[in-house]
């Protein structure tokens, strides 16, 4: 439903274009390793993803789930909340397996957390927690990375500055651009697998944002 949610509102928002490098549509029981910079970003990530008929498991932060009707939907559709810094944090991982032993793809932010620029520029990607690499050595899931830019544009900033940037939007409907990397598998130590995550990440960034400086898109 949210997948569908997202689709259905991101039009009147922005203009949402998505490219993908050869043979690299993702395949259920990826996880997928997205860039964070605006509050906004996960709306258009899952709507670039759904094209490609992927409705993720999103690994989001656990204020979510206490959000009144968004946290009850989260609950429902089966998303995990992260608990970072308390003993419930190991159980995101567990559920993040679990759910990729059932085919379905899981859909995390290695940064975990946005970046603390005041503006709408681009932020290239921060560093990664161990998370991503944690969960695919203990699966043996590809990693898909996605890099996302524009979202900034969208909302960004101070608390006032995304409550005018959201109204905003639909006037504005700044461009988007989400671009899907080629799966990998990473190498099985840990720090070394985190490096090669972000790098991946990385790159796809940079290939939207090159996407975003092209006429016409």
């Amino acid at each position: 439903m949210l997948s569908r949610i997202a689709s259905a509102v991101l039009p009147a928002l922005g203009r949402l274009t998505v490219t993908c490098d050869a043979a690299a549509r993702p395949a259920g029981g990826s996880i997928i390793v997205a860039n964070h910079t605006s509050l906004a970003d996960p709306v258009v990530v899952v709507a670039a993803l759904r094209r490609y008929g992927v409705d993720p498991v999103v690994l989001a932060t656990g204020g979510l789930w206490r959000v009144p009707l968004l946290g009850a939907a989260l609950r429902r559709e089966g998303h995990i909340a992260v608990h970072r810094g308390t003993s419930r944090a190991r159980e995101c991982l567990e559920a993040a397996a679990a759910a990729l032993a059932a085919g379905r793809s899981v859909l995390v932010y290695g940064e975990g957390r946005l970046p603390g620029r005041l503006d709408s520029g681009e932020c290239a990607p921060g560093p990664f927690r161990s998370g991503p690499a944690r969960l695919a050595a203990a699966t043996g899931a590809p990693l898909v990375p996605v890099g996302q830019a524009g979202a900034r544009r969208l909302c960004s900033g101070s608390t006032g500055k995304q409550l005018a940037g959201a109204a905003t939007a639909p006037l504005r409907r700044p461009r988007l651009h989400v671009h899907i990397g080629a799966p990998l598998h990473l190498p099985a130590p840990v720090e070394p697998a985190t490096e090669r995550a972000r790098s991946a990440v990385t790159a796809a960034w940079r290939t939207a944002v090159s996407a975003l400086a092209e006429p016409g898109r």
